[in-house]
Order: structure tokens, then C-alpha cells, then sequence
């Protein structure tokens, strides 16, 4: 999904579990959760792991790597779609909803995939993209057809007979968000690309098929679900007249209309609770009580939002402030320190890699600019999510001229700026750095051929620092970002403190430092992080009395007596206070 320099979006995780299931309940006693303690592992199917020779990653090559995951020290994985698709989005746009795209195996694959990571203590979550269709599904092909078909009213549409339609801004499309469909005489609505028709979540027969879908692969051993652009299920089908330049605030005028919540509600009832399953969703908001709507428990309908408000820090290779980025993280973990609960990441699927936009990739200091964000993120309250490649510090693949580029996204842009005659130059410079192609390149293992990804001829080129970066030469180094990785999780499943535990920011105004206290009864730590490539110095409160340390990314110890504390470039450390 694209995402649009707006005040906030949200992606929200749905689970199946009693009213007053918050941090507390009503007796006052921690209740514990597997999706608060544990760690979820993104993977994007086809870059993870090729066993056939097609250059597409697979099921049986996730199979092949279940001990790496298991070793990660991760509680669940989420997939990308691979559902039967023409890919013209890389799979978000769905022509069968029960049917497997080839490339990535059968569904006897897809059942062994899912059973040996259970064994595994791994749960997984299914990527499900219901606010639109691929317009190859069938239901599209026929609602195309006739006014008449019940599939017609599955999708929504402007009739010719009531003139030209209100203008609608598309993601992906810089002509709009009306096709024309002559067989009916009318447009059909697209939020994102022109072969992605948004499905008419008012249709109640609609609603019924995706429940059908959802408790389809729900009884295949599935643990969850991830519901694709969701915020924009509900739309206003008075189609009033946006003023010109709403798109700047895509979502006030989008999304997060007031009859999701009436969807939400419905499907919790019919899936959610009734499989014992949890779902993530995209939602959005502008105000701390938009995101308290969707989750506050007594509601039913959502329970766990993560924020977006810190990923459009860093959208551009200007970077982005430590102090901004502080006091984002301050701001949403105190809203839900009383009530409900976040969950937090620093990379996907659908923007740049980790290191390049928050951390250093050059040689000096990539490696511990990534142990350091890691560490970051792998202490913060709430529960992490980890990108493939991330474990390892995979960095932005370079990618100057657009004849390379196959994202629709990208392409989309390009075609804007061609259009509207922006600087190229300066286009390209911010598209090679921005591009969500930068997070979709396969997934490093070895120095030989391809990155050991596959044996044939990979779909997306393989970053050319595969020598240096990948994960047989980090499993010989015990300094490597791999196996910080793994201490990191280690310390976080063993330790209650790291996820239920109060977050208290301190050094607030210091411009390198990034210091906070997590604790738990008597359990109490300090995280003290360096965002800089140069030494940082402070004077820590008088009352912290520093005890054992449990997480240095150096030998150097940082604490200097008398409260003094002095980081090296991106030194990360957690220690234990009296």
C-alpha cells in the first residue's frame, strides 16, 4: 500500500479474547498474551527462498529455513499474498481467494508449511486484501458483464446515465479512480491501480464471502489474518465533491468512514472470536480517540494499533531529527499505557530498508547502527515486527534509471512526474531511496551465486553486497547483527520487564541519546541508545544506580562513574538498575 504524508495511519491487530483483556485486568494482574510477548517476522514469499529454480521464492523453500526462524527467537510470521493473482501489484491483487499462485507451490505445500512451523511454536498470518479485487477475479468479470448479475453490486459503480463521476484520487493511478466499463455504461471505483475494482463492503453478500474466505483458511491452521487497505473498506456512495487538493489528507476524505466499525463488529463476531483467531489491519486516524475507537476492547471489534506517524520522518535522504522521533514514540506509548496496546516496526514491505532510513550504511557503521535500531526495537513497549533482511542489516539496493523499476507504485509516480514536469533528476534521487522496491530484493544467505536464493535466474536482481551481507558469514561472527538479533529476542522472551513493563523517556532533550527506563514490579532496566556517528556524552539522574549490563553492542563500557555515561558511535546497551 502507498503510504501518503498524513498526520497518522494505523495498522491495527484484531485478537479473540475476553472483554477486559488489557494490560491488567480488573483484579489488577498482568495478563499475559503470546502476541504482546512475543516477536512477528515479515516475509515476503517470493524473495525469501527459492527451492525449485524458477527465481520465485516458495512454500518448501520457508520450509527449508524453519530452524533459521525458529533460532530468530520469533513468535509468528506474516506472509504476503500469494494468492492466484496476475500480479500486477506483486499479489495484492487477489483473482482467487481460495487458490495458490503456482509460483509458490500447491496448497499440500502450503498445509505442510503451516503445520511444521507450528511445531515450531511459530503462528502464521495470512495476508488477506479485501478492500479490492484483482479485476481478473471472477466476481469482477461478471459484474462487468451485466447490471444484472448479483456479482455487480459486489463492486462499486458510477452509472453513465448520471453524467461524469466526482472526481476520486487513486494511490496508483494519476488519471483518477474511475474506469469505464462499456458492457454496463459505467465506472467502477479504484482506490489503487485500475486492475484493483474496490469491493462494496455495504453488499451484505459480500461480507459473508469474505467471512467464508477467512474461516476457509482459518480451518487450514491459519493464526490470523492481515487485512490489506482496510481503512478504506467503508466509503461515502453519495459521492460528494472533494475540494480541490484533498488528496493531501488522503485519509480524512478516504477513510475510516463510521460504518467499518459496524463492519469490524460483524466480522469479529462471525470469525474472529468463534475461530480464536487474530487479524491485522490497516486503519488510520488523525487523533489518539480515532485509534481508541477501533480498540479499546469493550468495542469487539479491535484490540492492538501500530502507528505510521514516524515512518514519514524519513521519506526523504534528508533524514530525519531523534527528537521528533522521540517524542512520536513518547506521544503513542503513553495514549495506550492505561488501555490497549501498540505494536511497532521500522520497516516493510512497503518502504525502504531499516538502516538506510533510520540507521548508517557505510562500512564503519552499518553493522552497529542496525544492532543499535534492533535493540531499539526490540525494547520499546509493544509488540516488534522484524522484515525479512532486517536481521541481518540488508540495506537499499541502487536503482537509478526507472527502466528497472516493475512496482506499480513506482511506476505510477513516474508517470505523475513525466505528467505534472517535475526535475527527473531529483525524482529518480528520491525514488531510488524511497522505493518500496528496496525492501523486496531476495533475501541474502550466502556468498555464492544469487545469494543462494535460488539456483536459476532470480525475479528481482540480488543486491550486489550479498558478498559482505548475508546470513552464512553473520552465523560465524558472534558480533554480527544476525546473532545481536538473537540476543536481543533472548532477552525479551526471558524477561516480562521488556514487554509489559512502564516506558519512561529520559535525557527527553538530548540530540543524540535516545534513553529510557523500562519497569516491571522489581524488575527495572535502563536503554541507552546512540543515533549518532560520533561519541555521545551525558549525566544520568541522580537516582540511577546502574547494575548489571545484559546488551552491549561494544566491549567499551559506558558508564564512567558518577553517573556519567559516554556512547560510542551507535553504541546500544541495556543494564540493570538497583
Amino acid at each position: 500500500m502507498n503510504k501518503l504524508l498524513i498526520a497518522i495511519l494505523l495498522a491495527i491487530i484484531v485478537l479473540s479474547c475476553s472483554d477486559g483483556d488489557q494490560l491488567k485486568n480488573k483484579s489488577g494482574q498482568t495478563v499475559r498474551q503470546w502476541w504482546k510477548e512475543g516477536t512477528l517476522y515479515q516475509i515476503y514469499p517470493q524473495s525469501f527462498k527459492d527451492t525449485d529454480g524458477d527465481g520465485f521464492g516458495d512454500f518448501r523453500g520457508i520450509i527449508e529455513q524453519v530452524n533459521y526462524l525458529e533460532q530468530l527467537g520469533i513468535t509468528a510470521i506474516w506472509m504476503n499474498p500469494f494468492f492466484e493473482s496476475p500480479m500486477v501489484d506483486n499479489g495484492y491483487d487477489v483473482a482467487d481467494y481460495r487458490a495458490i499462485n503456482p509460483r509458490y507451490g500447491t496448497m499440500k505445500d502450503f498445509e505442510e508449511m503451516v503445520r511444521v512451523l507450528n511445531d515450531g511454536g511459530i503462528k502464521f498470518i495470512l495476508d488477506v486484501v479485501v478492500n479490492h479485487s484483482s479485476n481478473q477475479h471472477e466476481w469482477f468479470i461478471e459484474a462487468s458483464r451485466s447490471r444484472d448479475h448479483k456479482y455487480h453490486k459486489y463492486y462499486h459503480w458510477w452509472y453513465a446515465e448520471n453524467g461524469e463521476p466526482p472526481h476520486r484520487h487513486s494511490l496508483f493511478d494519476p488519471e483518477g479512480g474511475w474506469d469505464y466499463v462499456e458492457a454496463v455504461n459505467a465506472w467502477y471505483l479504484h482506490t489503487f491501480a485500475e486492475e484493483q475494482p474496490d469491493l462494496n463492503w455495504e453488499n451484505p453478500e459480500l461480507r459473508r464471502e469474505v467471512y467464508e474466505i477467512m474461516k476457509f483458511w482459518a480451518e487450514k491452521g491459519v493464526g490470523g489474518f492481515r487485512m490489506d487497505a482496510f481503512q478504506f473498506a467503508s466509503k461515502d456512495t453519495t459521492y460528494p465533491e472533494f475540494p480541490e487538493g484533498h488528496e493531501k489528507n488522503f485519509i480524512q476524505w478516504y477513510g475510516m468512514r463510521p460504518q467499518l466499525h459496524d463492519y469490524l463488529r460483524e466480522m469479529y463476531t462471525e470469525v474472529i472470536e468463534p475461530y480464536h483467531v487474530f487479524a491485522v489491519a490497516e486503519g488510520a486516524g488523525s487523533t489518539f480517540q480515532d485509534a481508541h475507537d477501533l480498540v479499546d476492547a469493550d468495542r469487539k471489534e479491535l484490540q492492538t494499533a501500530y502507528h505510521f506517524e514516524y515512518v514519514d520522518m524519513s521519506r526523504t535522504p534528508e533524514g530525519y531529527e531523534l527528537s521528533d522521533f522521540k517524542q512520536v514514540f513518547t506521544r503513542w506509548d503513553s495514549a495506550f499505557a492505561e488501555d490497549g496496546w501498540l505494536a511497532i516496526f521500522l520497516s516493510n514491505h512497503d518502504n525502504a530498508r531499516l538502516v538506510d532510513r533510520f540507521g548508517n550504511t557505510s562500512p564503519e557503521f552499518r553493522t552497529l547502527s542496525v544492532q543499535m535500531l534492533n535493540t531499539f526495537l526490540l525494547s520499546m513497549r509493544g509488540t516488534p515486527y522484524t522484515y525479512y533482511g532486517d536481521e541481518l542489516g540488508m540495506t537499499n539496493i541502487d536503482m537509478p534509471s526507472i527502466d528497472e523499476y516493475v512496482d506499480v507504485d513506482a511506476l505510477g509516480k513516474y508517470k505523475a512526474a513525466l505528467a505534472s514536469g517535475q526535475n527527473l533528476d531529483k525524482f529518480m534521487e528520491e525514488l531510488n531511496y524511497s522505493s518500496r522496491e528496496n525492501a523486496r530484493t531476495p533475501m541474502q544467505w550466502d556468498d555464492s551465486e544469487n545469494a543462494g536464493f535460488t539456483s536459476g535466474t532470480p525475479w528481482k536482481r540480488v543486491n550486489p553486497n550479498y558478498k559482505e551481507i548475508n546470513v552464512a558469514a553473520q552465523e560465524a561472527d558472534p558480533q554480527s547483527v544476525l546473532n545481536h538479533f538473537r540476543r536481543m529476542t533472548r532477552l525479551r522472551n526471558e524477561n516480562l520487564v521488556l514487554v509489559y513493563g512502564t516506558y519512561d523517556m529520559i535525557l527527553d532533550d538530548h540530540e543524540e541519546i535516545y534513553a529510557y527506563t523500562r519497569i516491571l514490579e522489581d524488575d527495572r532496566l535502563l536503554v541507552l541508545l546512540n543515533f549518532s556517528d560520533d561519541k555521545a556524552m551525558a549525566d544520568l539522574p541522580n537516582e540511577v544506580e546502574i547494575g548489571a549490563t545484559l546488551i552491549n553492542n561494544y566491549e567499551s563500557d559506558p558508564f564512567k562513574g558518577n553517573n556519567k555515561v559516554v556512547l560510542e558511535p551507535y553504541q546500544a546497551v541495556i543494564a540493570e538498575l538497583r
